[in-house]
């Protein structure tokens, strides 16, 4: 089924696809073969359909009533091993069955042999009768003309979408935000074209989307294709950021233009930092703006300043305040006197990002630049390294490198560019998988990346 277009090629809002949905009700239903005889040894967790130890021979004489019909058998060739055999298009297929809390022969596992049946009798028939089609469903995206930048589309969206629930058109409407307009609902495939636009214009971060395997209640449509998303369960994958709901295949297409909602980013610290900033609609993280600006304000001539370190009850208070508040966290001197205090939870919020500020990708280029000798071929180095950053990171790191100069230009807090590297070098940057003797060596050199950026932190940004 092919999205319904004007004529002259302008664009028409889609009709929910429902051929695939349409199968999956044709799909054979499953038909349990209960084993009318008592048999030793039956697994706890299979019940009557289990028939002991028998041939394929065997099963496939049994089965061959009836489309669906199934049963367990141990395997006579490995005893101890199961397997379910099951009737579909007149033969029996036979599956390797585990057990380890839930039933699987592959990635999906399920509660009860039942639910794994019909999810199976789901895929095989759906992939037999829609092979071309599925693998065709990527290539004309309904995406494209519903994405999250598509604002102008807003009237016709409202004109010409149905707004009931019908057979082809799945249920859970959803509220448009309010722009002036009466509220309205809409579907969720279009919900991102009525995003609240904002006096504020927010840096173009690219992001990735953060998808992961997620079942649907009820009949769910993929917001890529507009197909229906068929089986049981895990029918596809769910951006744990955004909530932007696809298949699985078609999660390999999307492009990487995930706009965070705060409903799903729950928390500051631990956050992916280019999530955290998309989320909020800022170029930095408030946690980084927030911290500077405090230190800035009253802690620059204070001794130590980042080298000594804060009650950690206190700090570990003050990372609850960002992800319980946000930008409203008050972290004024009215409750927290120490400003070490500060520089422990900007610190932290540092050392506890998944992917560090210098990043996985980016961090060999920036150790090789650190071990060239040559200063003017190193600050070339560092230049190109800069390079690789997101620009999320690339920007919060800009901006911290202009706030630690200011800190060693103030010669009360005896904080040099050198004493700086060896705080933040392990701070802001660490190799995955490394043993513990290279990280050892390693740290030598993140001290002169991070001096290096310092010293030189209006040259290189």
């Amino acid at each position: 089924m092919a999205l319904n277009v004007f004529d002259h090629d302008e664009y028409r809002p889609p009709v929910w696809k429902s051929y695939l949905y349409q199968l999956q009700q044709e799909a054979p239903h499953p038909r349990r073969l209960t084993c009318t005889c008592e048999v030793d040894n039956r697994p706890k967790y299979y019940g009557r359909e289990y028939h002991g130890m028998i041939s394929r021979e065997d099963a496939d004489q049994l089965l061959n009533q009836a489309e669906g019909s199934y049963l367990i058998r141990e395997s006579q060739r490995q005893p101890g091993t199961y397997t379910l055999a099951l009737r579909f298009r007149n033969q029996t297929k036979n599956f390797r069955l585990y057990h380890d809390g839930k039933h699987f022969v592959a990635e999906k596992r399920f509660e009860s042999i039942h639910d794994l049946v019909t999810d199976g009798l789901i895929t095989l028939y759906i992939e037999t009768k829609a092979a071309e089609y599925i693998a065709k469903m990527t290539i004309n995206p309904i995406y494209e003309h519903v994405g999250y930048t598509t604002l102008s589309l807003e009237p016709m969206l409202k004109k010409h979408l149905p707004l009931r629930s019908a057979p082809d058109q799945p249920d859970g409407l959803a509220p448009t935000r309010d722009r002036g307009h009466a509220e309205e609902r809409i579907t969720s495939l279009v919900r991102r074209s009525t995003l609240r636009e904002s006096d504020f214009v927010a840096p173009k971060y690219e992001k990735v989307h953060n998808f992961k395997v997620h079942t649907f209640r009820g009949p769910h449509w993929c917001e890529y294709c507009a197909n229906f998303m068929w089986g049981l369960i895990a029918q596809g994958v769910k951006c744990a950021d955004c909530g932007l709901n696809v298949h699985k295949q078609c999660s390999k297409v999307v492009p990487n233009d995930c706009q965070p909602d705060l409903r799903h980013v729950k928390k500051v610290y631990s956050c992916d930092l280019t999530t955290l900033v998309k989320a909020h609609n800022a170029k930095r993280p408030m946690v980084v703006d927030m911290c500077i600006q405090e230190l800035e304000a009253r802690g620059l001539q204070s001794e130590g300043l980042y080298r000594i370190s804060g009650f950690s009850e206190l700090i570990e208070d003050v990372k609850l305040a960002f992800d319980r508040d946000g930008d409203k966290a008050d972290i004024s001197t009215n409750v927290y006197e120490d400003i070490n205090i500060i520089t422990g939870a900007l610190k932290l919020y540092f050392r506890e990002l998944p992917i560090p500020l210098i990043t996985y990708d980016a961090y060999p280029h920036f150790m090789e630049a650190a071990k060239i000798t040559d200063a003017d071929k190193r600050l070339e180095a560092l230049h190109e390294a800069l390079k690789l950053l997101p620009p999320a990171h690339c920007e919060t790191l800009r901006y911290l490198m202009g706030h630690l100069k200011r800190v060693t230009q103030c010669t009360e807090n005896l904080m040099t560019g050198e004493n700086l590297g060896i705080v933040f070098g392990p701070t802001l940057m660490r190799a995955p998988g490394l043993d513990a003797m290279t990280a050892l060596n390693d740290i030598r050199y993140q001290r002169l990346v991070v001096e290096g950026l310092i010293t030189n932190e209006d040259v290189l940004f």
